[in-house]
């Protein structure tokens, strides 16, 4: 999940000189002439799963005992956006690959993959009942379904109750509805050494959840049709707020130094050393904190929009069948097979039995999809003797229904490059967010028309 996906620039060119390899044996891009009720037999080639841990491992082995007249070869190697394109141009054509949602649209427009629609009717899946409706959003494009989607760890904010409490402020005041409770905050909490930070009174992470700022103060970033709106006035909110958080502790450029050199996955990360007071964090990190409990003092709070909502913005990894592959029935039960219920039970399963040995606490998994999620809580996310850490836990769960779609796009992966590149522009100087966001849009809006020519 921290892993940069590489070969962006490639993409909307390679798309186009491609998309005619994406009409062969795999339905011509529709998956209308495939047969998906066919008995799952034979050899199928997968692309995922890279480094596989407990959760991953224990849906693989469900699927396979699901599926045991399948003989799965799998390249569990990182996706790569340039690799595959070569592979489709020289017919190495896998049955499955997963990659991150982002990409599955930039795919579709291109017929590059086949819709699945025709897989789920097969398989008695409803999508928007099964998986949280905004998640299957990511993949939908032109009233068609393109990949099985799996996980959805929201972002919320971890709060450092000793630096809070330290500086006199309460969780109330962070609160990202309430940008002068928040500065306030901010103010009171930030330190500083000879000009330089050495105490973040509240981390936003910037240009890694730039979506989440935009949209949770009411902008838009893509329109139903897919189409970048980067310039649309009602995205200079967020940035204005992200810029005044950082100009309140010294600067963008001073903030992003201190924040690289966090240890964030070790034993001196930001809470244990008492770095920050609060931090946007995705579900995943209390995982990497569970180890350092004995050392940290934590609680969360919901991000809110403008309105005082709790709000998140959807993502996540998919699985998807490209054009031309030559086992489409096997494909679509192996990939329904590995986000069932019972695969994600095998998974909430696996994780207890880890936690039970490293003695670590179990803060969940987050699936993508309400009735697994829900039921491994129940199961396994019990009391740690923390309350603090519980109730960290327990937000994360909260926020899970508030969800929103980033927004599907044949330039998906374009506009969240450009969209970077314009915060991180504006919270410099170099630009006003009018200008960052003008450029952004021409950039990203080439890249859509490129992606949509064909």
């Amino acid at each position: 999940m921290r892993k940069r996906i590489i070969g962006i620039a490639a993409i909307a060119a390679s798309a186009v000189v491609l998309a005619g390899c994406g009409s062969g044996g795999g339905g011509g891009g529709t998956g209308g002439d495939i047969d998906f009720t066919a008995e799952p037999t034979g050899a199928l080639s997968a692309w995922g799963f890279e480094n596989a841990d407990d959760v991953g491992q224990s849906r693989l082995d469900y699927a396979a005992e699901q599926l045991s007249d399948v003989e799965v070869d799998l390249d569990a190697t990182a996706f790569d956006a340039q690799k595959f394109t070569t592979r489709i141009a020289s017919g190495d054509v896998p049955d499955v690959v997963q990659m991150d949602r982002r990409y599955v649209t930039q795919y579709a427009a291109q017929d590059l993959i086949i819709p699945l629609d025709a897989c789920f009717e097969a398989q008695d899946v409803t999508p928007d009942d099964y998986w949280y409706p905004f998640v299957v959003d990511d993949v939908r494009y032109e009233d068609g379904i393109w990949a099985v989607p799996q996980f959805y760890q929201p972002p919320a904010i971890i709060l450092n109750k000793r630096v809070m409490d330290a500086a006199g402020v309460t969780n109330e005041e962070i609160d990202t509805s309430n940008p002068d409770a928040l500065l306030g905050a901010v103010e009171k909490m930030y330190q500083e050494s000879g000009g330089v930070p050495s105490v973040l009174g509240f981390d936003p992470v910037s240009t890694g959840q730039a979506a989440l700022w935009i949209l949770g103060q009411g902008g838009q970033l893509i329109d139903g049709d897919g189409a970048p709106t980067l310039d649309d006035p009602s995205n200079i909110a967020g940035i204005e707020l992200l810029k005044q958080i950082n100009d309140a502790q010294g600067g963008y450029a001073a903030v992003k130094s201190f924040t690289d050199s966090f240890d964030t996955f070790g034993d001196n990360n930001q809470y244990v050393a008492d770095q920050v007071g609060a931090q946007v964090n995705a579900q995943w990190y209390p995982n990497v904190l569970s180890p350092y409990v004995d050392q940290i003092q934590i609680e969360a709070v919901p991000f809110k929009d403008s309105e005082g909502n709790p709000f998140s913005v959807s993502g996540g990894t998919a699985f998807v069948i490209p054009a031309g592959a030559e086992n489409p029935a096997a494909a679509c039960a192996w990939m329904v097979e590995l986000t069932s219920e019972d695969a994600w039970e095998a998974a909430g399963a696996a994780r207890a039995e880890t936690r039970a040995e490293d003695g670590g606490i179990n803060t969940g998994l987050f699936t993508g999809s309400p009735g697994p999620d829900e039921s491994i809580r129940e199961q396994y996310v019990t009391e740690s003797g923390n309350a603090g850490f519980d109730q960290t836990i327990s937000t994360y769960y909260d926020v899970l229904e508030y969800g929103q779609s980033f927004g599907s796009s044949p330039a998906g992966q374009d506009i969240q490059n450009e969209l970077n590149n314009a915060v991180t522009a504006a919270l410099l100087g170099d630009k006003t967010p009018e200008e960052a966001l003008a450029d952004a849009q021409q950039a990203a809006m080439r890249a859509y028309e490129n992606a949509t020519a064909g």
